[in-house]
């Protein structure tokens, strides 16, 4: 006992305490299969018949097929690579990368299956029964119609096809990744009874292949008949019925679509890349010959075609999807987008403009009086986009400094940038090549921004400059002042108005100062020697939430109140779940908004049962990351770009900046309190794992993203405003972005 007390004395922690290991495989889900349960979520929002518009389940399930789209070229690839190379270290939750292949082939065979279970028995018959009729055989339509479609065929298809044969003189063709094709066995016909031979020599059985053009629309409306229902056709099918017509001197035995994705997660070596650039533009076209890791075709191929394609694609049985409906389910969102269904939509929302920014005489002036808080897409993205316009033409503006990872194709911070450079001032843009497919874009945009004069830095060795900031330099009558702007999303105008995400504007010095390091550090590779306010990645940041969750930890041990409310992306640091595990092990009630992936588990006795997890799948894609440490009394609030991951903390420059002026603060307080009480959106994660939604039972419901839209109009100063004209759901995306 004595031995147990000196013991104590030493360490500060009880001996039975110190036998606590938090880091248990057991104690951890794997990444991949948690990922795999956010998509889930994301179909559920599909199959929800209750709440969710028709034309929005439509969406969702677009959604689903572009995530696991996403999930294959990028986190499968990387575990066959990884397979490849034998490398059998295993992941937080004790899984090597071959256990996780396997447990995730049954579980993404089954998540497909569920997707076309809902387009298939729940989607297709409620869009027929809402007027939308979806048409696969062209025989199957009224003569008119298919004269029609004829026509359509010979004029606009027609000429852009490019059959392709597969004989002794043609290899197999290169099929590009993610593309819809048709693939055909022909004959030739003057050989009547080739059907029946096996040979493969001449005069039997011949492969042939046709791309669908992406060029063209996939969706075609077919001309009304009298006051009936809209029909539609999908391009394929107008194709595969006019196969004949590509292949005039055979028969065609049979037609089928496919699609192939292939591993798209390119590794640079940037010790010998001499110019980044280059080296990335020409990863770029590796991409379309990287291998195949899966393939999904018409459930009904004949066995012969699949052989062929298994062959050529060199792909094992665990990695064919065959599916009983159309390929490609991202066609949902073109479906989403016909007009005259707008009843069956969620009224589009027009964000509020910000009431700091209101009356103002500019931007510059609003900031000085205050820091302002905004909330994207429900206050207006404009005061960015005039924050970068109104320093291009200032004549008082010295520099503007700017981080870019995901822009949009037309956008207007880019144009700006370029502007303050022809007008002289000194403009410096980090352009982060590397953000994954937005690598092509972004080059692109660099170039642009060069040839305007800019001083564009291609990004760092070995990182990642995730961070949202930009710093204008101004001279005034007292001197020299910074403003800085620090946000939790990226400086994309299109996606602003899809993405939940918040921002901050200031002049404070100490931001200012740290702004200043943090944009030497990245053009000139030097560390400052402090850090005033900024909490900075990859070097500093980590370490600082940790002392902050094990602060809550110690106040906890003493007796005061803790608690810790975040809400971010995904979750998956093996530190900072452990260090969250012994915060709450000490009595610390965590509450976590968790988007997507979650690594951590709730509801083990003695380590995580005052951890509550919740994720809001709603209309708007969630984006932000809010920080709340209770401090004992002090609150201390933290947003950024930072989610919990290791490559966010140790493998990117990210940026998490404080919220300290008390009305800023409490709007950021606010949005968190919000989202933990919606009982409309939120799924509630359980202590097996999985995620439930919230019993509403005898509840006010609280759709949280409906409350925000509503609240940033009510905010406006009293004035004839349109009310009834407040819309809550995103603008139709346009195709140029992520997940």
């Amino acid at each position: 006992m004595e031995m147990a007390d000196k013991n104590m004395e030493k360490t500060g922690k009880n001996p039975a305490e110190e036998d606590l290991d938090f880091r248990k495989p057991e104690y951890f889900y794997n990444r991949e299969l948690s990922w795999l349960l956010f998509d889930g979520r994301c179909l559920s929002e599909a199959r929800d018949t209750r709440i969710v518009p028709l034309f929005e389940r439509l969406k969702f399930l677009s959604i689903t097929a572009s995530n696991l789209d996403e999930f294959f070229m990028v986190r499968i690839a990387s575990l066959k690579d990884q397979v490849h190379a034998k490398y059998d270290k295993k992941d937080i939750a004790g899984m090597t990368a071959a256990d996780q292949l396997d447990a995730l082939s049954d579980k993404v065979h089954c998540f497909v299956k569920d997707q076309y279970r809902t387009y298939n028995r729940s989607l297709v018959p409620a869009l027929l029964k809402a007027g939308l009729e979806i048409v696969h055989d062209p025989k199957s339509l009224s003569e008119d119609r298919q004269a029609f479609l004829d026509r359509y065929f010979e004029d606009q298809i027609y000429p852009v096809l490019t059959p392709m044969a597969l004989d002794s003189s043609r290899p197999f063709p290169l099929i590009r990744n993610k593309s819809l094709n048709i693939g055909a066995l022909i004959t030739l016909k003057t050989e009547p009874d080739a059907l029946t031979k096996k040979s493969k020599k001449k005069g039997g059985i011949e492969f042939a292949t046709v791309q669908v053009p992406s060029v063209l629309p996939r969706v075609i409306r077919l001309p009304r008949e009298g006051e009936g229902k809209t029909t539609v056709i999908f391009l394929e099918d107008v194709i595969m019925n006019h196969m004949d017509r590509l292949f005039q001197r055979y028969d065609v035995v049979c037609a089928y679509p496919y699609r192939i994705e292939r591993n798209a997660d390119f590794n640079i070596d940037e010790e010998e890349a001499e110019d980044l650039l280059v080296e990335i533009e020409k990863q770029l076209k590796k991409r379309q010959w990287g291998e195949v890791i899966r393939l999904e075709i018409d459930e009904a191929v004949d066995k012969r075609m699949l052989k062929l394609l298994k062959k050529e694609f060199r792909i094992g049985e665990e990695d064919i999807y065959l599916i009983p409906g159309p390929l490609d389910l991202t066609v949902c969102m073109k479906l989403y987008g016909l007009s005259g269904f707008e009843s069956f939509k969620t009224p589009k929302y027009t964000p509020a403009p910000v009431p700091d920014f209101m009356g103002a005489g500019d931007v510059f002036e609003a900031i000085r009086k205050k820091d302002i808080f905004v909330h994207h897409p429900y206050m207006a993205f404009d005061p960015v986009v005039d924050f970068v316009r109104q320093a291009a033409v200032d004549p008082s503006v010295l520099a503007i400094k700017q981080t870019l990872y995901r822009v949009s194709g037309n956008s207007p911070i880019i144009k700006a940038l370029a502007q303050a450079a022809d007008h002289g001032k000194q403009v410096t843009v980090l352009v982060e090549l590397k953000a994954r497919f937005d690598e092509e874009n972004n080059i692109g945009w660099a170039k642009m921004l060069e040839k305007a004069g800019c001083h564009v830095i291609y990004g760092l060795y070995r990182l990642k400059v995730h961070s949202k900031i930009t710093m204008v330099i101004r001279r005034e009558e007292d001197g020299i002042r910074r403003y800085v702007h620090l946000g939790t999303g990226n400086y994309n105008d299109s996606t602003a108005k899809l993405y939940t995400d918040c921002g901050l504007f200031t002049c404070d010095e100490a931001i200012g100062e740290d702004a200043t390091a943090v944009f030497n550090m990245l053009s000139g590779y030097s560390e400052p020697s402090r850090w005033y306010k900024l909490l900075v990645a990859p070097i500093w940041m980590k370490q600082e939430f940790l002392k902050l969750i094990r602060r809550e930890g110690t106040y906890a041990k003493e007796g005061k109140a803790a608690f810790i409310r975040a809400k971010m992306n995904s979750l998956c640091d093996p530190d900072i779940i452990a260090a969250l595990y012994e915060a709450a092990h000490y009595g610390v009630q965590i509450d976590l908004l968790v988007r997507g992936i979650c690594c951590l588990k709730v509801g083990i006795p003695g380590v995580s049962d005052r951890i509550h997890v919740r994720s809001i799948v709603g209309n708007f894609l969630e984006h932000s990351r809010i920080f709340w440490f209770h401090n004992d009394g002090r609150d201390e609030v933290y947003m950024g770009s930072a989610d919990w991951m290791p490559r966010n903390l140790d493998k990117r420059v990210e940026i998490v900046f404080p919220v300290e002026q008390q009305d800023c603060k409490e709007a950021a307080q606010h949005v968190l309190l919000t989202e933990f009480a919606d009982n409309v959106k939120a799924h509630v994660m359980q202590a097996d794992g999985t995620y439930e939604k919230v019993d509403k039972r005898g509840k006010v419901l609280v759709n949280s993203q409906e409350q925000f839209c509503k609240e940033a109009w009510d905010r406006l100063p009293k004035q004839p405003s349109p009310a009834e004209e407040r819309k809550f759901s995103p603008r139709e995306p346009k195709e140029e972005d992520e997940t």
